[in-house]
């Protein structure tokens, strides 16, 4: 299976559209208290302003010239102030790959791809958000070494 990772363009908008609904659903499955149903979660003018900002980054994981899983990251430079360090971070917004793509190594490929890539940029760390409830993909974020940071709690008063 040769697996190719590129720079997304303003073309793959329609291919990626499937994999961001993936993620979408995904989340509204888990909290739809939180998240709304929405076929089109990404709009087009929207991943085109992320293509075109110099601080986010989107990558296509391709076989031949199907697309079959993808990552949005943002450079964030967090300031110094009395309480923290400035830092550099790659934060990885939504990673996705095709359902009936998965359990084929095409997620490690993509990670691999984006710690070469943040090391690449000389940032101090590449970090997301993960639902506790999401656990394969906990399990899977383990396997490629990432390890908990923080955690975010609440209570739902309404």
């Amino acid at each position: 299976m040769g697996i190719s990772i590129r720079k997304a363009n303003k073309d793959d908008y329609e291919s990626s559209l499937s994999l961001f609904r993936q993620v979408h659903d995904l989340h509204v499955c888990e909290r739809p208290d939180l998240y709304r149903e929405n076929s089109t979660p990404v709009s087009e003018e929207f991943f085109e302003s992320q293509l075109n900002n110099i601080k986010q980054h989107i990558f296509v994981a391709t076989i031949g010239t199907e697309i079959v899983g993808i990552v949005v990251m943002k450079e964030e430079e967090i300031i110094e102030n009395s309480f923290v360090k400035a830092r550099r971070v790659l934060f990885i917004n939504s990673l996705c790959v095709a359902q009936a793509q998965r359990k084929k190594g095409i997620g490690k490929r993509l990670m691999k791809y984006v710690f070469d890539f943040g090391s690449s940029l000389k940032v101090d760390s590449i970090e997301l958000g993960v639902s506790e409830k999401n656990f394969s993909a906990i399990e899977f974020y383990k396997s490629v070494g990432m390890t908990t940071k923080s955690r975010k709690m609440e209570i739902i008063l309404n």
